[in-house]
């Protein structure tokens, strides 16, 4: 079973100048024991419900181009940027860039945005919950076609582009896999179904993600999309701290790989998040690397 690191947490003693240090430090340690992603969170404001809106926290991309420069390997993202943040072309032209840098390892995570407190101060609009998801649908097919060989314009309900040029292409071919993060049965879990080459489950219990992946296939069957071509990751209070009981943790480990889940991830626990990676490595990495989730 592969495994990721999501730095989450930039309240870190001696902060702010403790902030690169640390970043770096915790993203090598990741790479050094074998993670295949290295997230962060795309947020203008701290999560009140981890902090508060005071803390501190970083632009996303920025970020990930920092710690693209100090790795070789693993897929850098976001998990997830809202829809709201930024024009889709503009985030399907800093994907690219990411993706060239970093040598081909970036993916697109994209969700329908929610922290309604961070955009209201920043003057950012917030659309109804309706037209985020529409906006949502229309920012994918966006950058998909700016990752295609049409550069033609693009005719939505929200987004109108009289051309869609994006030079360089990405790295990776045909484009940097697209991660929507979320749960939601009727729409986001369709959308992954649809778009997406991997989701990002948060459930509290095996039986939750087992429902969900269940919804999955049936939105994948009703589309004519391959299920089996959509990796599957969970994150979330099913994922617990590894090292407070490692065997605990790798029996829902295997319980997860059991319903085909290939992907766990991980946050990286603080302040020392470099060291909390790797005591992960210590305990439990090899282990959690031997699990071989189910086919398809």
């Amino acid at each position: 079973m592969r495994f990721g690191f999501h730095f989450m947490d930039f309240t870190i003693p001696g902060e702010p100048a403790t902030i690169a240090p640390m970043m770096r430090d915790t993203a090598i340690a990741a790479e050094q024991i074998g993670a295949s992603w290295f997230s962060v969170m795309d947020h203008y404001f701290q999560m009140e419900q981890f902090r508060t809106a005071h803390d501190p926290m970083l632009e996303g991309y920025t970020a990930l181009g920092f710690v693209a420069g100090v790795t070789s390997r693993m897929k850098l993202g976001t998990i997830v940027t809202g829809v709201t943040y930024r024009h889709p072309a503009l985030l399907a032209k800093i994907a690219t860039t990411l993706d060239v840098l970093s040598g081909g390892r970036a993916f697109l995570g994209i969700g329908a945005a929610w922290y309604e407190r961070e955009h209201l101060a920043l003057g950012v609009p917030f659309p109804p919950l309706a037209e985020r998801f529409e906006r949502l649908e229309e920012a994918v097919q966006i950058a998909l076609q700016m990752w295609s060989d049409d550069d033609g314009p693009y005719e939505g309900t929200h987004y109108r582009l009289a051309e869609t040029i994006n030079r360089p292409a990405p790295i990776q071919a045909p484009h940097p896999p697209i991660v929507i993060g979320g749960s939601g049965e009727r729409k986001t879990l369709r959308l992954v179904a649809q778009y997406a080459q991997g989701c990002n489950l948060i459930a509290s219990d095996v039986e939750a993600v087992a429902h969900k992946l269940q919804v999955l296939r049936e939105h994948c069957d009703r589309l004519g999309t391959d299920y089996a071509a959509i990796e599957k990751t969970v994150q979330g209070p099913i994922v617990a701290d590894p090292l407070t009981d490692p065997n605990a943790f790798l029996r829902s480990a295997e319980q997860l790989a059991a319903l085909g889940v290939e992907h766990v991830h991980l946050r990286a626990a603080g302040p020392d998040m470099a060291g909390f990676v790797g005591r992960v490595g210590d305990t439990i990495a090899e282990r959690l690397a031997a699990i071989r989730p189910a086919a398809g």
